[in-house]
């Protein structure tokens, strides 16, 4: 079959068109904007790439038009396409038919971590031998790909919330019918196709309602949004966790920063030690234990694996170091997300340096409001209290349309903002000392300052 894919530089279609063509199907696609490092992806897998969405394209004559959500009604090739009434289908709906109809999947949900959870899921399954296929919108470390068909049973796909195409606007994972769903939490996000929580609420009870009474629902204990879900009707066992002493079949013991004991019905049965800190990785990973453990994986395999996580592109990812301060590259855009990458990074830092035998240095938060919901102020009261745990917050504010020195104005003299980016990246030289960590927050590219930063660093030092 040949399939030609709108919208192929997006990290979903982009994995779509990857595991179609290590199907043996022939795969074409276009975008807007065609540009590394999904295009030098795309290219190096023999799929062939047309730059726009020019109505010349029909001249391909494919077998099947796949459709990205970013293609909307009024696009030329799409317009083109319905009015000559040719075959299409939408991304979730072709993987749902083609990568994982009779495979055991394992889909994880949630406003937030989806990425994070699903590339320590998959990595776990990897160790146990289970050779797992994945579909993750992030590359996760030890694989070096996003998606791959895996030779094994299993297959873990992050199963987003939002709309599947201009044509079906239920979200993508109704099309995905796992056999395990970690729920692993609920707020209200994308404000620009949901009105309310509740609205996702829904989409969630859609989901459930697919999973077979023989599968497994794992879910945080103590969650109002998902415990509402689930009132909705559940028709297959739910297995709750808890990192923060919430009664649970799956629990941790905290025993410092990157450490925790899991128990299981309140035995321990195994110790994670690794390089990720914070109570929400605490959390994932009870997630991904208990989802694993109901595909059979044994908990002490699960725990070993876990200890040897080699963690996640821009999941505080480490982009480099100079003048003694480390710079750090992470995705978080949603209050709760900053919140919780900042107080990781915070434990992570003091565990660091009481070791050493030092002082803890500053954490310098850096971010873009970049997402449709934070351009649009929808979440903003609540972003002053997410830096809570940083000494230093700067904010990128091209392209914002509220007014962020005035919303972020009980942050005080810590906040520093401009829509320019140079000065955002002077401001925060003038600030770094060594000893200091700086995490860069954006779901965007944050215009490059990553780099761009290190060597302003190195700079400052040669100077």
């Amino acid at each position: 079959m040949h399939i030609h894919i709108l919208g192929i530089c997006g990290t979903f279609m982009g994995g779509v068109a990857q595991l179609a063509k290590s199907l043996g199907h022939t795969v074409t696609g276009c975008d807007a904007n065609v540009y590394p490092p999904m295009s030098t992806q795309l290219t190096q897998a023999g799929i062939e790439l047309t730059e726009g969405f020019g109505v010349e394209q029909l001249a391909i004559k494919p077998d099947l038009w796949v459709v990205g959500n970013v293609v909307s009604r009024g696009n030329p090739l799409m317009e083109a396409i319905l009015n000559q009434g040719l075959a299409y289908t939408s991304g979730p709906q072709w993987v749902g038919e083609h990568i994982l109809r009779g495979r055991k999947v394992l889909a994880v949900a949630g406003t937030h971590g989806k990425t994070s959870t699903s590339s320590m899921l998959a990595w776990v399954l990897q160790q146990a031998g289970l050779n797992p296929g994945f579909l993750i919108g992030g590359v996760p470390g030890g694989f070096g790909v996003s998606a791959t068909l895996g030779q094994g049973d299993c297959f873990v796909i992050e199963a987003d919330e939002y709309d599947t195409a201009f044509f079906d606007k239920r979200s993508k994972f109704v099309h995905y019918r796992p056999v395990v769903a970690v729920l692993n939490n609920l707020e209200f996000d994308h404000a620009d196709i949901f009105p309310d929580l509740a609205a996702i609420e829904t989409q969630f009870h859609h989901l459930v309602r697919t999973v077979p009474s023989e599968g497994r629902v794992v879910c945080p204990a103590n969650t109002e949004s998902l415990e509402r879900v689930l009132k909705r009707g559940c028709w297959t066992p739910v297995e709750r966790f808890s990192a923060n002493g919430d009664e649970a079949p799956w629990q941790a013991r905290v025993l410092g920063a990157s450490r925790f004991e899991v128990l299981m019905n309140g035995e321990a049965k195994g110790l994670v030690e690794w390089d990720w800190s914070g109570l929400h990785n605490v959390n994932n990973a009870l997630a991904v234990i208990a989802a694993a453990h109901a595909v059979g994986v044994k908990v002490t395999d699960a725990c070993k694996a876990l200890s040897e996580f080699p963690g996640v592109k821009r999941r505080m990812e480490l982009r480099g170091e100079a003048a003694g301060v480390k710079v750090y590259d992470d995705f978080a855009h949603h209050p709760t997300a900053i919140a919780t990458t900042l107080e990781g990074a915070k434990a992570r830092m003091t565990e660091i340096a009481a070791g050493a035998g030092v002082p803890t240095g500053n954490l310098i938060a850096l971010f873009e409001p970049r997402s449709n919901t934070m351009k649009m102020g929808t979440l903003a009261q609540a972003l002053p209290a997410s830096f809570d745990e940083a000494q230093a917050v700067v904010c990128y504010t091209a392209g914002i349309q509220w007014n962020v020195r005035d919303t972020l104005g009980s942050v005080g003299e810590r906040l520093f903002t401009s829509d320019d980016l140079n000065e955002v990246i002077d401001h925060v030289v003038s600030l770094a000392q060594p000893g200091d960590w700086v995490v860069a927050m954006s779901n965007g590219s944050f215009g490059g300052i990553h780099q761009k930063l290190i060597e302003a660093l190195a700079t400052r030092v040669r100077a």
